[in-house]
């Protein structure tokens, strides 16, 4: 497809409540709101259809998983052809009895499903329990080709390796979306949470940098314990920390929302700066190719070498 030299982004920053339904009414409005407002591409955060499940490890909220195609796709691929915007929406696959992910689907804006992304890196961590409920992703690191030019998605947890963002910018992806659900758990707010934000902020920037590629994070907002479908849940809970925001090849933020509220970020990218901004700090250009094979080491007990 033609590649834009302008286009305008929408991200959707949005809190989550109990009902799915209820969810996917708000994420298919705010979509289609800020098409609007001018947005080609529409970005939601990670698993909007529901709270932050994985806090706990329940089996009976595999319940909550659905295929793609879907309803929340059907819904959503209507919205993108009425509004002609493309649409990145994070959802609970269920893809077999037994076999789920955790997997972005690109909608074209005829409504088309462009293609999936399956988040590869799973983590296991205090109220991130994810291994239990996602099976780490099987297509790799894509590009997708839309209306507005290549563009790719990553999913949360996969911001913290640059692996993931140099692949799908090698493919061309002029554009890397991280939908999100990121807090702060709250007895760690005080003495960490401004730290913790901004090194989630400074990782994504450092992957525009290096890639000289626009880069969109997408989070949830608000205190959240997982509830689902009327399924209160005790415990501390995460403070979802919103702060989303577009930056540009370069690094600088072009749209930041705020920590405490529902927000639609609309953001311009000028393919012109990207050219410009390669043109000057021309890394992949000067990438040592033939030098990076251990990388696909686990770990390197070993010297490599000593250059002889």
């Amino acid at each position: 497809m033609p590649t834009q030299l302008n286009y305008r982004v929408g991200l959707i920053q949005m809190s989550c409540g109990p009902d799915p339904d209820a969810n996917l009414d708000k994420a298919a409005d705010r979509v289609r709101e800020a098409a609007r407002e001018g947005a080609q591409i529409v970005c939601l955060p990670e698993l909007f259809r529901a709270q932050y499940f994985c806090q706990r490890e329940d089996i009976a909220l595999f319940d909550v998983a659905e295929s793609i195609p879907g309803p929340s796709t059907e819904r959503l691929a209507a919205v993108a052809r009425e509004e002609k915007v493309v649409v990145v929406a994070s959802l609970f696959e269920r893809r077999a009895a037994g076999l789920y992910h955790n997997t972005a689907a690109v909608l074209h804006k005829d409504g088309t499903l462009a293609g999936l992304y399956r988040k590869m890196h799973i983590p296991d961590d205090p109220l991130y329990y994810e291994k239990f409920y996602f099976t780490p992703g099987d297509l790799g690191f894509k590009a997708f080709d839309t209306a507005v030019g290549k563009i790719g998605t990553l999913v949360c947890w996969d911001q913290w390796y640059p692996e993931g963002a140099r692949i799908t910018a090698l493919q061309g992806a002029n554009l890397l979306f991280y939908p999100t659900a990121i807090g702060w758990h709250p007895a760690e707010k005080a003495e960490f949470g401004e730290a913790q934000y901004d090194a989630w902020q400074t990782i994504q920037r450092s992957h525009a940098i290096a890639n000289g590629v626009f880069v969109g994070a997408i989070n949830r907002v608000g205190m959240e314990h997982g509830d689902v479908s009327g399924n209160k849940v005790e415990g501390p809970g995460l403070e979802f920390w919103g702060g989303s925001f577009l930056a540009d090849p370069f690094g600088r933020i072009i749209a930041k929302a705020a920590h405490d509220k529902e927000e639609i970020l609309i953001g311009e990218i000028d393919l012109k700066l990207l050219e410009d901004t390669r043109r000057n700090w021309p890394f992949l250009r000067d990438r040592r190719i033939d030098a990076y094979q251990p990388i696909v080491q686990r770990f390197l007990d070993a010297p490599i070498g000593d250059g002889k």
